[in-house]
């Protein structure tokens, strides 16, 4: 009898280590300078030297494919395989030295690296570069693809640098971005489940850093889900930031977006970080700053087409455009359910809102911007700290709330400090239903709106944030932790610190 429990055990143990995956692939080399195509590919003495053998592979679960550092690889990077959640493939670097091998695309080519119907993939420590002749609509660096598929489960872009993509500056013509994300097709309805990207360097890439291609018609939507965005810096890119579409339950933290360049084309609108089509999006803790496009310019956006989108404990600083924007074309009804139940919260504004040029509406830049017929809005707890202007035909209103083929309806404003060194306004135009209750309106303005709880002086702001600073970013940096991002330190909105200063606040 224990003979027979101890076989079955023995069994079971069996059963359950060869569930878990015991067969840990195989292992890919590839050398630019010392290999060699004939070569078997599975040593680093045997590596391979093109891109062109990994077209002939399908990478099989535990797979791993290895670039050597300090390479440079030209021509297009193509993964496709299904790994397992249990035995990943990986994308990753090997041998000495810290330049990570580089994938150079040719001068048409439109992306230099791709992931294609996949599963259970990282893909980690690579430079991606693809830099033409000249600007070319669609140009990305790297592409994850989802076409025809089904579900794609797991992919996991981390610690990918992307630079020096250079596509199209304008939207219509279709841009151009250092990481595109495409999921649709014609045969089978397909998505990405518990896509991340995570830790990466975008650089120099035009017109966005990170896009969507996906579904968008409320009418054919098939979302991604579990969206993970975190971690990653964006630096000199003129157009849109991070915009997921077709998503839902995305998360987006701890991401810089900085020193944008004002390179593009007069009608051309983008803003930091903003979902388009989607559902129940989470933006907390990221930083946008230095945002100079001729139109928007926000470091964060609740668009249309989407519901339950949430911007909290967020950092906006010196952008052309206010904090937020937030907006429904009323016009667009047959695909899109509109814009309906955004929040706003415990987000800092510092020195936004000084867009030196006219835009098509004028000199514009407001602090918060409520374009067209938005739905059950609620922006409270924000701190906005409007400075000196730098020229004085500079736009300088707290909150403007106007048309989009149609006006907001019930917007809640509640306990939002509002700070300005200089006059300012609310111009609530024709939208209905607005209520303000318990604000803090610290300065000068030409008309306050109807708050029965309305406070106009605050000794422990004055004290703790302008004697400090009164341009607001050494005495509001005790609301914020440091945190490395790529090489340098950043500043995100420390949720405890700002939800105490509140209850200071009240106190008074």
């Amino acid at each position: 009898m224990k003979t027979s429990c101890l076989l079955c055990s023995s069994l079971l143990a069996f059963l359950m280590l060869a569930s878990c995956g015991t067969d840990k692939g195989h292992t890919y080399y590839l050398d630019a300078t010392a290999g060699n195509d004939t070569n078997s590919g599975t040593s680093a003495e045997e590596a391979w030297q093109s891109l062109d053998k990994v077209k002939q592979l399908t990478l099989n679960a535990g797979d791993k494919l290895l670039l050597k550092r300090g390479e440079t690889f030209h021509g297009q990077l193509e993964i496709t395989g299904k790994g397992t959640a249990t035995d990943r493939i990986v994308i990753d670097a090997y041998g000495e030295g810290e330049k990570n091998p580089c994938i150079m695309g040719h001068d048409t080519s439109r992306y230099a690296a791709r992931v294609y119907n996949s599963d259970y993939v990282t893909i980690q420590n690579l430079e991606i570069v693809n830099t033409g002749k000249e600007r070319m609509a669609g140009r990305s660096g790297l592409k994850i693809e989802c076409w025809d598929y089904g579900t794609s489960h797991s992919i996991r872009v981390n610690g990918i640098t992307v630079r020096d993509v250079n596509g199209s500056l304008v939207k219509a013509e279709g841009g151009g971005c250092g990481i595109l994300i495409v999921n649709g097709g014609k045969q089978v309805p397909s998505r990405f489940d518990s896509l991340t990207i995570e830790n990466c360097h975008i650089l120099r890439c035009a017109r966005n850093a990170m896009i969507w291609g996906a579904y968008s018609d409320r009418r054919n939507w098939y979302p991604s889900l579990h969206t993970v965005v975190r971690g990653n810096l964006i630096e000199e890119v003129p157009g849109d930031g991070i915009v997921p579409i077709g998503c839902d339950s995305t998360l987006i933290e701890y991401n810089v977006m900085r020193n944008c360049p004002d390179i593009l084309p007069p009608t051309e609108a983008a803003a930091g970080i903003w979902p388009w089509s989607c559902d129940n999006t989470l933006i907390q803790f990221n930083d946008v700053s230095g945002h100079k496009a001729p139109w928007d310019a926000q470091a964060y956006d609740c668009d249309y087409n989407c519901t339950n989108t949430v911007i909290q404990y967020n950092y906006s600083h010196d952008n052309y455009g206010g904090l937020v924007l937030i907006c429904n074309a009323g016009s667009q009804t047959d695909y899109s359910i509109g814009n309906i139940g955004s929040i706003v919260r415990y987000n800092i504004s510092i020195g936004d809102g000084i867009r030196p040029k006219e835009t098509r509406a004028g000199m514009f830049s407001p602090g918060i911007h409520i374009g067209g017929p938005t739905k059950n809005t609620l922006v409270e707890h924000n701190i906005l700290h409007a400075n000196v202007k730098p020229a004085k035909n500079i736009d300088r209103t707290m909150i403007t709330s106007d048309s989009w083929d149609g006006y907001a309806d019930s917007t809640v404003f509640r306990k939002n400090l509002f700070y300005t060194a200089e006059q300012s306004r609310f111009d609530m135009t024709k939208s209905t239903h607005n209520h303000f209750e318990g604000n803090w309106y610290l300065g000068r303005y030409d008309r306050l709106p109807a708050d029965e709880q309305k406070r106009t002086t605050s000794v422990c702001y004055e004290k703790q944030i302008l004697a400090v600073d009164p341009q607001g970013y050494a005495g509001l940096r005790k609301l914020m932790n440091e945190k490395m991002v790529g090489d340098s330190l950043h500043y995100f909105v420390n949720p405890v610190a700002i939800e105490a200063f509140f209850k200071e606040l009240e106190k008074e």
